[in-house]
């Protein structure tokens, strides 16, 4: 979907700019409202960018935005598709760009001169949205053209569709006093969510264990080692080791320290971010976000904050989503109880003294999982080079969607961490483009993700993509290669999977292009794309030991296989808590909360064992309290993989298993090139002659199916 504020999804863009150079220069253009220019359609003039010029380019793009949708609504002609709809969709370029430069330098170069922008115009571009959302003379040709869409084309229905129902559950019909109120809160929840990130970040940036000394970094492997080693010296602290309070250096310390204390630590130092009592504390922002979604829900005509964010996606209901979750969660606490006797029998095997906490949790698993398979996950990192991985990304999309990958220099980047791709498809036509940036650094938030900074389109002439996947992996030391461990080899093939998707966009209108679907849609595809990383083609071409060059041993490929379900019970059981605890929080509806009694009492209700921890605690959970992204829509993971596996059990099942042409046909056709010109229901049908089937998902984590 188009990136201007009123349309915002993740992984977007829109058409150039209507307005004429000269309207761009009085408006008070730079770098950042200018078109892009260059090779390649254009491309984002990233070394251009200036912090102190994001103000006066928001306020010109916002200005030239408002000119456009004002043209638009005031036309005196008969409402038509033209002259609305697809009006709107060459509008709005100038302030797309803006924010994209906007959006890239709030998550991944963030200095307190840019926190400042953050807070000054995140309430300033949320009134800008609702401005457009509320125009009534804008909306009276929105709904004039909806209903008279029946000679359309099915992509112009489609997208007529999604502009009328955007602005009705925007609050186009609401009573003046209502809109102003809706306006209002959005606003305030503007400036709340963006206090949110800036806090996390600031736990995630100030909250760093130095260690020193050879008994403190006991049980570490040396690639562990050397990139603490690494973090510390851009810190300023040669000669010790830097352990950074975000998810990639958490993990692999909790996996293997053996200094109990220190686990224990790390443990609450980085489950704690956004709930230590202090000014960065999140949980006063929580509140007050709870209760202004509830409060705008009500004025829209829903019971809840819930029953609004599903109305328009695939499950629909609040119910729907449950009832999955709940399916699934049973089977999930009861694997954790055996998984956490298993450990505890390793424990008092070894006469540790230890009952099993939660910092203890990943370092037995380890114990099990080795006693169990034969399998140190040790054995495989050294396998696991990221570049080496990365060009089996490549490869694998080649083999199913017929890309190739050509890296391009010369080109400006935000960061020198990052680098470029051109793609191609089977013609060797132009595609787009791809940009890398997968290093941590000071400023740039946790995770990984994927971005589009333009989407595909067609209707204006035709508009390549290019889209970015972002991760924060830990540099090595200089010309070593950086291993990687399994699961964030699976991550790097998920969020390509964004960017495939993205790529393989074959639609007229951005607003529909790409990865612009319903949020328990949109990760679909890319936890499809986990899957091409396990196949033998993959893991015996990229999976290079990264001294001698061997591929990873088949015998080592199978016991990964045979522990395929192992730590299930953990892995489930720690993401599906935070899909719970979200979606109660905004069933709670006005209700009074206190977020860390909340999480405590309902986790109690639920059964959760007490060994394992919410992956994204309340204080910290950025997918929802950060924006309204994910806010009761956590569960779209479960839901969007539980889609991807019925369809990896239809590939494995086909002559050709994971690279079936026909399959892959089916994929492409249906799902990976329609982008939201479609229903995801029927788009889903029309690939598998069926509605989706549980089984596979709960055969697949080694829960029972009946």
């Amino acid at each position: 979907m188009k990136r201007r504020t009123f349309l915002a999804a993740s992984g977007a863009f829109a058409a150039a700019a209507t307005l004429p150079i000269s309207a761009l220069a009085q408006a008070g253009a730079s770098a950042m409202t200018a078109e892009w220019i260059g090779p390649y359609g254009g491309v984002p003039a990233f070394d251009k960018v200036a912090t102190a010029e994001f103000v006066p380019a928001l306020t010109a793009a916002m200005k030239a935005d408002t000119a456009e949708i004002n043209a638009i609504a005031n036309n005196r002609a008969k409402p038509t598709f033209d002259n609305t709809i697809a009006a709107l969709e060459r509008s709005g370029g100038m302030l797309d760009r803006v924010d994209t430069f906007y959006g890239i330098w709030s998550g991944t170069l963030s200095t307190p001169e840019m926190r400042a922008i953050e807070k000054e115009m995140s309430p300033k571009l949320s009134a800008h949205s609702d401005e457009t959302l509320q125009n009534a003379k804008l909306f009276a040709r929105i709904e004039a053209v909806y209903n008279d869409r029946a000679k359309l084309t099915p992509e112009q229905q489609r997208l007529t569709w999604v502009y009328w129902n955007r602005f009705v559950r925007a609050g186009a019909k609401l009573s003046p006093a209502d809109k102003a109120r809706v306006a209002q809160i959005n606003q305030e929840l503007a400036g709340l969510f963006t206090n949110f990130s800036q806090n996390l970040l600031a736990d995630e940036t100030d909250y760093v264990l130095y260690l020193r000394t050879e008994s403190e970094l006991a049980g570490l492997p040396d690639d562990i080692r050397a990139a603490a080693a690494t973090a510390a010296e851009e810190r300023g602290r040669k000669g010790e080791y830097a352990f950074l309070n975000t998810r990639s250096s958490m993990d692999p310390f909790l996996t293997y320290s053996k200094r109990r204390d220190l686990r224990e630590k790390v443990w609450r130092t980085y489950y704690s971010r956004g709930d230590n009592g202090d000014a960065k504390d999140n949980n006063a922002n929580i509140q007050k976000i709870l209760k202004l979604r509830y409060e705008r829900a009500q004025l829209l005509g829903f019971p809840t904050h819930a029953h609004w964010r599903l109305d328009n996606a695939m499950a629909k209901t609040p119910d729907a989503a449950m009832e999955l979750m709940m399916r699934v969660w049973p089977s999930a606490i009861a694997r954790v109880k055996e998984e956490v006797a298993e450990m505890q029998a390793i424990a008092d095997q070894e006469k540790a003294g230890v009952k099993i906490e939660p910092w203890d949790y990943r370092f037995y698993a380890e114990k099990v999982r080795s006693a169990r398979y034969d399998l140190d996950m040790n054995q495989i990192k050294p396998y696991m080079q990221m570049e080496k991985l990365r060009e089996g990304m490549f490869w694998a999309a080649g083999e199913v969607y017929g890309f190739s990958f050509e890296q391009v220099s010369g080109l400006p980047v935000a960061h020198p961490d990052i680098r470029i791709w051109e793609v191609k498809g089977r013609e060797g036509q132009h595609i787009g483009l791809w940009y890398f940036d997968p290093y941590a650094r000071t400023g740039k938030r946790s995770g990984a993700w994927m971005n589009a900074y333009r989407n595909q389109q067609k209707f204006a002439g035709p508009i390549t993509t290019i889209v970015s996947n972002n991760s924060n992996f830990v540099k090595g030391a200089p010309g070593e290669p950086v291993l990687i461990s399994w699961d964030d080899a699976e991550t790097m093939f998920h969020e390509f999977g964004h960017a495939i998707h993205g790529l393989n966009s074959n639609v007229n209108y951005p607003t529909v292009s790409g990865t612009a679907v319903a949020r328990d849609y949109v990760e679909f595809p890319s936890q499809i794309n986990e899957h091409w990383l396990p196949t033998k083609q993959v893991l015996s071409k990229f999976a290079l030991h990264h001294k001698t060059g061997e591929p990873i041993p088949q015998a080592l490929v199978d016991k990964l296989e045979k522990a395929k379900t192992f730590r299930q019970g953990f892995d489930v059981t720690e993401y599906l808590s935070s899909a719970l605890i979200d979606m109660k929080l905004h069933l709670a509806g006005g209700a009074d909360i206190d977020p860390d009694a909340f999480e405590r009492d309902e986790l109690t209700k639920l059964g959760m064992p007490p060994q394992v921890v919410m992956r994204h605690r309340t204080p910290q959970f950025g997918h929802v309290f950060a924006s309204d992204g994910y806010s009761a829509g956590y569960y779209s993971y479960l839901w969007s993989e539980t889609l991807a596996l019925d369809v990896v059990d239809a590939f494995k099942a086909s002559p050709g298993g994971m690279y079936d042409k026909a399959m892959a046909k089916k994929l492409h056709d249906n799902v990976m090139s329609v982008g939201n010109s479609i229903d995801p229901a029927i788009a889903y049908r029309n690939m598998m002659g069926r509605d989706v089937d549980v089984t596979a998902y709960l055969r697949d984590k080694g829960f029972p199916t009946t």
